[in-house]
């Protein structure tokens, strides 16, 4: 896990000046393993950054996504969350309980893709659907 002065160090190597409120809204996303939406992490730094607004967060967000340092998944089209694991990775979602999971892609799964020849591939994010084994069990 990187330190926050690793932290630091990435957001100034993209060119975003890391306030207070930048840095502990990227250190909480990167640090995070539950994907979390702008409002979970409103709520987690609200008390401790007493002038923090929800729209801080949500432009803050944008800002990062922008500048590559993390991800915004879109699995449908009313849920929006934040992944701060820069790892190819793909992502289930369990139409039960809304949980998100990464899973670990390999790395030849580019070659089953077929018609990408002359194409430079920037990102790529595989999504999956379906229920967790916790729910399967109900």
């Amino acid at each position: 896990m990187l330190s926050r002065a690793e932290l630091k160090e990435e957001l100034i190597n993209a060119g975003i000046r890391p306030s207070v409120q930048r840095l502990a809204i990227f250190e909480y996303v990167r640090k995070s393993c539950q994907h979390p939406t702008a409002e979970v992490v409103y709520d987690a730094l609200c008390n401790e950054l007493g002038s923090l607004s929800l729209t801080t967060v949500y432009n803050t967000l944008k800002l990062f996504v922008d500048a590559g340092l993390i991800s915004m998944l879109t699995i449908d089209d009313t849920f929006r969350c934040f992944d701060g694991n820069r790892r190819d990775h793909a992502h289930f979602r369990c139409n039960n309980c809304g949980k998100i999971v990464d899973l670990q892609m390999k790395k030849e799964f580019m070659s089953l893709v077929e018609g990408l020849d002359g194409y430079e591939i920037t990102d790529a994010q595989l999504y999956l659907k379906g229920l967790c084994p916790s729910c399967q069990k109900k």
